[in-house]
């Protein structure tokens, strides 16, 4: 008959792709499960008010006209709405692809029963198929799953979120309105059912069958599926476990399909006596805790007891004298095989012949071991017993006195077991791999041996006191021969004949009297001796090793295990070589991989790589949890090695006297610190005993293992002391900022030079690790503060500095700022306020306008660069950017409400220009004039000139921090300051050569090199912040200078800009160059030639509210020589701003901050220079040509100036897929991210812990 899982047999594919899915998908929701969006939880009061009228559940279906035109009516809301959609519309789509993977599920698999009854595969129907032992696994298997996805999504993802997230989803996709869209269908089957794993929660009416009832699966086919577990062993287990007492144990996972699979039949729970007291006798007898699926655990009594029948049947299992005997017999049983483990895992107790001849003893120690641990971890766990129910608990309470329970004495137990298995895994392994070779050598050896002996009985090779006997001698001949024809392959015959063999030997000795000659005795006995080998190596199989891997399932304490990390962790901390036996332990918990695994496998699906990621990814992530106790271990002892090095022990001096050299020695002191140093490295020397580790796919090193601990302990520690060190009291008179900087930057140090300092003892670089995680925590710092002024956020998952192994930590914010670099942004600008202080910029000190004392000076950033470093100050230039770029944006809005839409100061303003022209005469009653017109615009110079104050403050910090950056740069690293300057010259004197001869070289579209030298510059503060350029959305109409009556307008029919009412013109008169680069920051350059295609709306419509009409007039700095320049229309009706100021490339691609305006498409650092045409200012002395060229090339991939396409606006440095490191002394660091830790072993890295849903999983089966 056909194998019913060939590749050839459709009817066992299509059932086997259905499993493999099945799988596949509970892996994924239980991956998404950790990445819920806390705000469709909406637990928070601040949450429940700012979203609350945004997020729906599914009452909105009742009236959505409602609820949209509600949204409809407040602009703010559809603002916040449309905000909330950016950044969450992701990870929505990624829960409704998995949702919907639910969904399609089970409809495949009702798809599949029907083709089995309508007899689509060819001599196959349910019932033969439930005949077929392959058949029926995947039968069986393929309904259990779905009731598994069903409890997992009502566990790990509440219904009130479901819900709200599918409401989103509808009303933010588009997808919606397809044809072949199933939302109803998603919807009925995943509302809310009234579930809570809250402690304590009140279950729910016909919970969870009506929910199970919510897609009908044949009647039928439920109750062929109920009768095959009922009755069959349908996995074969119970041949591993031979005694009948171990019969709960083998057929547990059969059971945990039963009790999934019941409940799509609750009338067998309900009313069948007979059948429950049979399932009950048959698994359940001695035990009531049981695991459903990959560590997720089901106390029966609680579980059935609304079922009467389940619960009658249940009674007899849960009567307190059988838990008192159960609870009784484990705990003897654990203890008896303890000490037999304890025994075989002594040195050299383990030998081979001692394995061979003792299979069945240790099997049997290592089953009895392993149900002793299974019984006890599943019948004592936290999770088993409700508090709140008093018989459970009275349960619970009656097991853990008749059991002397004792948890330290239960890992024990689980960590011995587990040696001991290890031990006998590989032992058998290398035998089974040695296993022909030294069958066949001991095979030779005997046949030599008998050879022997029929020599010495022929005389030719004389012996002491043997005669010569040719029967003798013919008979150890043949006896030769017969060894020789022993066949390996037929294993069976060979070890009957062995056996035979050994008889006829020692007949041989004790018949012909041959025991009084020593050295026949001798040869006889060595060749029994090699027989014996034989038999005992031919008895070496396979099956014991499928037997120990069946035994040693450790699956059902995948989430149990938690509960002992404590007592791991201080085995650790009290034994640090303890980790070579939690190596075991970790070995013996992957073995649950294979439940999940196995099915995907056989089907050769694609998603085998995802799923094995994602289990392995969590047990690695388990290991790192448990072994992180050894940094923290060591960073405790480092912390009382900074307190030593930074208060107690003296720095010696260069020069030193030697009167004074006893005071310097500081005995007591530096014993204390070699003391600690040496518990650091026997710490260190512990982690490093575990080899390295293959845990499902990923490979474990502990050398790497070491080194993330100590960047995640050396993370926390450092942002805990920035969070809490950087706290200012805003009403403290004089500030804190110097104290509290001089005193985190004494902390950094202590960090920096004890760290520095134990690098050699641990084997780690600490001055890499420093770098790199320090200014990870200030990027992440910024980044994160720099959301508040972002409307697309950068959630965790999608931060390029934020780590799954490694995480920051994030902190409540304790004011208006989100982290410490907000802090001390906010505290700077507010000692350093317009309004109460004054800036002298000769002396570069802030001092107070009441009492002339000083405030503040440049000090203070080469306190922020001792205490945060170059990342610091470049965090800090990048948060101002924003606060700019959002003082822009409020002026502008500000400027919009108040002189574009009030007729009354336009018409002044118009008036005035009237009054006041031409400009280079002298204006009559100018006193009156000016006075007339502020006093009719009053109302708008406030804010204008709050907006000015607060942009110029904060452009002379930036300033400030260039200076300290670039002299820092000068003074730790000369060389590669110098470097970056004469780069710098060399590129803007070849774009200057370029500009005047458009035939020399010029960089290309995809050359990166302005983009990335751009990031160096700015960390080395070669640049001016007073240069930067921001650019504001297009006006809707421009003025043109070609004639009074001529504009720009917006069509109203496709959405572009065009002209109107004027006829096609010359080009405007050549507008001037900027004269020649002066100096290394300047070079001949323009702003981008933009096509005038206003941004599109969200929806991918035009826009069709875009600004009012601007004029627009852009004054290059006097100082320069430049003229004023207006916007200007090229021929071809595209819009030309020539704004004349030095450029650096730092300066054409600066990246700290976003466009002004919410609409535009991409900020000026961003901004794609498009070709347009330089042309001389008549009488600058330069040759009058021009030619069209471009400043630099856009990013690749990114859009050209006249493609409608947003672009991102995270504000990070262009390319910018890693942070950008600062450069110290001349050393370039491009260090690893920390999460590819485990990247390149098994499968590709995945950003955040999130991978893309298969396609399979997708789209169904």
């Amino acid at each position: 008959m056909l194998d019913f899982l060939a590749e050839n047999n459709l009817c066992g594919q299509a059932v086997l792709r259905i499993v493999s899915c099945g799988n596949a998908i509970i892996a994924e929701l239980l991956r998404l499960s950790e990445f819920i969006p806390g705000v469709f939880r909406l637990r928070d009061k601040a949450d429940q008010q700012k979203y609350g009228d945004i997020i729906f559940d599914f009452s909105y279906f009742k009236g959505p006209e409602m609820c949209e035109s509600r949204l409809e009516a407040k602009p703010e809301l559809l603002d916040l709405d449309e905000e909330f959609r950016e950044n969450n519309i992701e990870i929505v789509t990624r829960f409704y692809l998995a949702f919907q993977s639910v969904h399609k599920y089970i409809v495949d698999l009702n798809r599949y029963l029907d083709d089995l009854n309508e007899g689509v595969y060819i001599q196959q129907t349910l019932e033969t198929v439930l005949l077929n032992e392959d058949g029926k696994q995947l039968l069986c298997e393929a309904l259990y799953l779905y009731g598994v996805m069903l409890m997992v999504i009502d566990q790990k993802i509440e219904g009130e979120v479901r819900e709200r997230m599918l409401v989103s989803y509808y009303r933010y996709s588009a997808a919606r309105s397809s044809a072949d869209s199933n939302m109803d269908d998603i919807c009925k089957l995943l509302r809310s059912t009234g579930y809570s794993g809250q402690p304590g929660a009140k279950r729910p009416p016909g919970y969870p069958e009506n929910y199970f009832r919510r897609v009908p699966v044949s009647e039928t086919f439920v109750g062929m599926v109920i009768g095959r577990l009922r009755s069959d062993d349908i996995y074969n287990q119970v041949s591993a476990y031979p005694l009948p007492e171990h019969r709960s144990t083998a057929l547990a996972n059969q059971a945990a399909m039963l009790y999934v699979i019941l409940y799509f039949e609750p009338s067998v729970l309900h009313t069948h006596q007979a059948k429950m007291r049979e399932i009950v006798d048959r698994y359940f007898p001695d035990n009531w805790v049981i695991s459903i699926y990959m560590g997720i655990t089901v106390n029966l009594a609680e579980a059935w007891e609304p079922y009467r029948a389940a619960r009658t049947a249940l009674n007899n299992t849960l009567d307190l004298s059988n838990v008192r005997e159960q609870a009784s017999r484990s705990a003897a049983a654990g203890a008896r095989v303890h000490a037999q483990v304890r025994q075989f895992l002594k040195e050299g107790y383990l030998r081979e012949e001692l394995v061979l001849d003792n299979i069945p003893r240790l099997l049997n120690c290592l089953r009895d071991g392993n149900v002793a641990i299974r019984w006890l971890m599943l019948h004592t766990a936290e999770p088993a017993c409700d508090p709140n129910n008093k018989r459970l608990r009275q349960i619970k309470d009656q097991i853990l006195t008749d059991s002397k329970y004792d948890a330290k004495i239960l890992f024990q137990l689980l960590l011995d077991t587990a040696q001991f298995e290890f031990i006998l895994k590989e032992m058998f392994r290398q035998m089974l791999s040695e296993k022909q070779a030294k069958w066949e050598r001991y095979r030779a050896e005997g046949s030599e041996r008998t050879t022997e002996l029929a020599d010495v009985f022929s005389g030719v090779k004389p012996l002491t006191r043997v005669e010569r006997n040719e029967n003798l001698q013919a008979w150890f001949r043949e006896i030769s021969k017969q060894i020789l024809s022993l066949n390996y392959d037929d294993s069976t015959a060979a070890g009957r004949k062995t056996v035979q063999l050994i008889q006829a030997l020692e007949e041989v000795q004790e018949f012909h009297q041959l025991e009084s000659n020593l050295q026949v005795c001798q040869f006889l006995a060595d060749t029994r001796k090699f027989l014996h080998q034989m038999i005992r190596t031919i008895n070496i199989k396979e099956e014991v090793l499928i037997t120990m891997q069946i035994v040693g399932d450790l699956s059902f304490a995948w989430q149990l295990i938690d509960s002992f990390t404590a007592i791991m962790q201080e085995s650790i901390r009290a034994n640090p070589s303890m980790v070579t036996k939690l190596r075991a332990t970790f070995l013996k918990l992957a073995s649950a991989l294979d439940l999940p695994l196995l099915r995907i496998n056989q089907a050769n699906s694609p998603d085998l790589l995802s799923v094995s990621q994602y289990y392995s990814g969590e047990l690695v992530s388990y290991v790192r949890k448990v072994l992180q106790i050894i940094p923290e271990s060591m960073f405790t002892s480092l912390l009382k090695i900074i307190k030593l090095q930074t208060h107690d022990i003296a720095e010696v001096p260069t020069r030193l006297d030697k009167d004074r050299l006893r005071d310097y020695a500081q005995l007591v002191p530096r014993y204390e610190v070699a003391k600690l140093t040496h518990a650091i490295s026997i710490f260190t020397e512990g982690i490093l005993m575990m080899k390295t580790t293959l845990v499902g796919i990923i490979k474990v090193d502990p050398k790497r293992l070491l080194e993330d601990g100590i960047r995640k302990e050396l993370v926390k520690r450092v942002a805990l002391a920035l969070h809490r060190g950087l706290i200012f009291n805003p009403r403290a008179k004089p500030s804190e900022l110097m104290p509290k900087l001089r005193e985190m930057g004494a902390t950094m140090d202590g960090f920096h030079r004890s760290f520095e300092y134990i690098q050699d003892y641990v084997n780690v670089y600490g001055l890499k690790i420093w770098q790199e995680e320090v200014s990870r925590i200030i990027n992440y710092n910024v980044e994160q503060e720099c959301n508040n002024f972002l409307r697309t956020k950068i959630q965790d998952w999608q931060s390029v500095y934020q780590s799954t192994h490694i995480p920051i930590p994030k902190f409540t914010p304790v004011d208006e700022s989100v982290t410490f670099i907000g802090r001390l942004c906010r505290e700077i600008l507010r000692i350093t306020d317009p309004k109460s202080t004054c800036y002298i910029d000769q002396l570069n000190t802030w001092y107070d306008l009441k009492t002339h004392q000083e405030v503040t000076s440049s000090r203070l950033f080469s306190e922020i660069q001792t205490t945060l470093g170059t990342f610091g100050l470049n965090g800090l230039d990048r948060l101002l950017c924003f606060m700019i770029v959002k003082e822009l944006q409020n002026f502008l809005s500000a400027f919009q409400r108040t002189v574009l839409r009030d007729r009354t100061v336009q018409d002044t303003l118009k008036a005035l220009v009237n009054a006041v022209s031409p400009l280079k005469g002298i204006v009559a009653n100018s006193s009156k004039i000016y006075s007339s017109a502020i006093t009719k615009t009053q109302k708008i110079w406030g804010a204008y000139l709050e907006a000015i104050m607060k942009v110029g403050q904060m452009q002379i910090l930036r300033q400030q921090i260039a200076n300290e950056l670039n002299y820092s740069c000068r003074f730790d690293s000369k060389y590669l300051a110098a470097a970056l300057e004469n780069l710098n010259k060399a590129i803007l004197a070849d774009i200057e050569a370029h500009y005047q001869d458009p035939s020399l070289p010029y960089p290309k579209e995809d050359n990166t090199l302005l983009y990335e030298i751009t990031a160096y510059l700015e960390a080395a503060g070669i640049h001016n912040p007073l240069n930067k350029v921001r650019l504001p959305p297009y006006p809707q109409s421009i003025r043109s200078p070609a004639g009074p009556g001529e504009s720009i307008q917006r069509s109203s029919g496709s959405g572009r800009w065009c002209r109107q009412s004027c006829p096609p013109k010359a080009d405007p008169a050549p507008l001037p160059p900027p004269p020649p680069a002066s100096d290394s920051r300047t070079v001949m350059g323009e702003l981008c030639s933009v096509d005038l295609c206003p941004p599109p709306s969200p929806n991918g419509e035009a826009n069709g509210s875009a600004s009012p009409a601007l004029a627009l007039s852009l004054a290059g700095p006097s100082s320069l020589g430049h003229g004023e320049a207006e916007w200007r229309l090229g021929p071809s009706g595209v819009l030309k701003p020539p704004v004349f100021l030095p450029f650096s490339p730092s300066d054409l691609y600066h990246d700290k901050a976003p466009a002004v305006f919410p609409h535009c498409q991409f900020p000026v650092s961003h901004c794609p220079v498009a070709k347009t045409s330089v042309q001389q200012k008549p009488g600058n002395g330069l040759s009058e040509t021009g030619g069209p060229g471009r400043l630099a090339s856009p990013r690749p991939g990114a859009p050209h100036s006249a493609e409608a396409v947003p672009l991102p606006l995270h504000g990070t440095v262009p390319r910018s897929d890693r942070p950008v490191y600062p450069l110290l002394r001349g050393t370039v660091h491009e260090p690893e991210d920390p999460r590819n830790a485990c990247g390149r072993s098994g499968g590709p890295s995945v950003p955040g812990g999130l991978r893309p849903l298969h396609e399979t999983a997708a789209e169904g089966c």
